[in-house]
């Protein structure tokens, strides 16, 4: 119940920032379409997320929680390694920075060679060198969050990225009423955003008891250990962003493709980030304390509850994006600049993108179960793997689908990456394998899911024609998205695929 009370905690404010998202793709949307500014804008924003893997929720911060852990649980000085762990990340992630704005034109060419030689590309390297420095905030800030999440106080770090789609949302509507470039508005709200992050978890953290100073990097044997464990959890990071990378090569090389994977991309992450992010901020270090006690069969419990719950919210999500893509992307993106093939293309993408949406999300249950070893390893050969299914589907399918390619490549990896995953954790005793209640569960988690699309096509017959008028299309769509919460809330408490009363009392005691 206390790990559930976590998953609703981390997924509530996970929505709101996701809702929050929505809101500022929207608003960027329909101010610059997919043409260059926003196109030059995508590619600025992602350069320090794909660095960001490393060192905040990726491997920086997966070696760290588990370390962590242990140490607050033993009482070994948690506060202490802490800071050393955040001089450290500090000194690295600046002196990154500063080495990003010397090569900021070769970073831009290596995500988006096909914008070489058109005003996308200087656009696409003055913004990155403004939204760079993002990388700095973010990832002590995940480090802060880690430190709350191992003690359990899980509100502040979850309800920060909140405050990084206000900063965008203000930047947008104030740049909109004064005449400003929103462009430029936005690029310039990144590093802000990353400051109000930081500082939100900087002060939490110290409320909670671990007042994080700055001070002279020190290299410990604490945080060598960490640096060995970390680095194979880095070069899979490194891995994962290839694969961005080659898909966003891709994109860049058909008109438009890179906005409209963007936008795309964005929608599928609404249920990832809520599920997903949820489940392994709250498990891993969950896992981290059972392994350390030697509480296996509480091991297993945490592991397979996380697993109902992935699979209870994942797969009705993976059948709306695949099946209702079309209206989901007309109501929210088309308007202004956005147009009906944008919609169209982008649509296509989302229902690939969806198909792939459990494989990421079960990721996120099994990983925990390596690196609460401190077994980075294994996942490093696993995502080489998957890297080099992502490389040859998406260059090999390219001349055939089109930017299509990169979304199918990326879907397939997805589960190429998560069966290596599940086969590799065999080896792990019973901890790693889940239990009756689950396996019972999983099959009428599947058949409720299906009863709600088809009552959700049958409701769409009806409520079709309201799509057509600008001033029904919202209510169509909520009227939709509600007939399915409600449909699948129905069958699934009628197949057994879950107690309707352990939802109610989950949500009642996390509140």
């Amino acid at each position: 119940m206390r790990m559930a009370r976590g998953f609703f905690t981390v997924g509530f404010w996970t929505l709101a920032s996701r809702i929050l998202g929505f809101l500022r793709d929207v608003l960027i949307a329909s101010y610059l379409g997919t043409g260059a500014a926003h196109q030059a804008f995508v590619a600025a924003f992602t350069l320090p997320n794909l660095f960001r893997r490393f060192f905040a929720e990726g491997a920086f911060n997966m070696a760290f929680v588990p370390m962590f852990s242990k140490k607050l649980e033993s009482g070994e000085d948690p506060q202490g390694f802490a800071s050393d762990a955040f001089a450290g990340l500090a000194a690295i992630v600046i002196v990154l920075t500063v080495i990003a704005q010397m090569v900021m034109p070769w970073l831009i060419w290596a995500q988006v060679s096909g914008f070489a030689g058109t005003e996308k590309f200087d656009l696409a390297v003055d913004y990155g060198r403004v939204a760079f420095p993002y990388i700095v905030f973010i990832s002590l800030a995940a480090l802060l969050s880690g430190v709350l999440n191992a003690a359990r106080h899980f509100a502040a770090a979850a309800a920060a990225p909140v405050l990084l789609n206000v900063v965008f949302i203000g930047a947008i509507l104030f740049a909109a009423a004064a005449g400003y470039n929103i462009a430029d508005a936005l690029v310039w709200a990144i590093p802000v955003g990353g400051v109000a992050q930081l500082a939100l978890v900087w002060y939490a953290a110290a409320k909670a008891g671990f007042p994080i100073r700055l001070r002279r990097p020190r290299f410990t044997p604490d945080l060598k250990r960490l640096a060995i464990i970390a680095g194979p959890a880095a070069l899979a990071g490194g891995v994962v962003q290839i694969n961005l990378l080659v898909g966003r090569q891709v994109a860049s090389q058909f008109d438009k493709a890179v906005s409209w994977l963007y936008n795309a991309d964005r929608l599928y992450q609404l249920p990832l980030g809520v599920v997903g992010i949820a489940i392994g901020i709250v498990l891993l270090p969950e896992l981290s304390r059972r392994l350390a006690a030697e509480d296996h069969d509480g091991g297993r419990d945490a592991f397979s509850r996380a697993g109902e719950f992935a699979l209870m919210l994942t797969i009705p999500s993976a059948v709306a994006l695949v099946f209702f893509s079309l209206p989901l992307v007309e109501v929210l993106f088309q308007r202004g600049a956005f147009t009906i093939d944008d919609t169209a293309n982008t649509a296509l993408a989302v229902a690939i993108y969806g198909l792939g949406l459990p494989a990421f999300v079960l990721q996120k249950v099994i990983q925990p179960l390596y690196f609460a070893r401190e077994d980075t390893k294994s996942p490093f050969y696993y995502a080489l793997v998957a890297m080099v299914v992502n490389a040859v589907l998406a260059i090999g399918l390219a001349p055939w689908i089109g930017f299509y390619a990169a979304a199918v490549a990326t879907t397939l990896a997805g589960w190429a990456m998560f069966f290596l995953l599940w086969i590799g954790s065999r080896k792990m005793g019973e901890v790693a394998r889940f239990d009756a209640r689950f396996r019972k569960r999983a099959w009428r988690i599947c058949l409720a899911s299906a009863a709600m699309c088809a009552w959700l096509w049958m409701t769409m017959l009806l409520i079709q024609p309201m799509f057509g008028y600008a001033g029904w299309r919202y209510l169509a769509l909520m009227m939709l998205i509600t007939s399915g919460m409600f449909s699948y809330g129905i069958a699934g408490h009628l197949f057994g695929a879950f107690r309707l009363s352990e939802l109610k009392s989950s949500v009642r005691r996390g509140g």
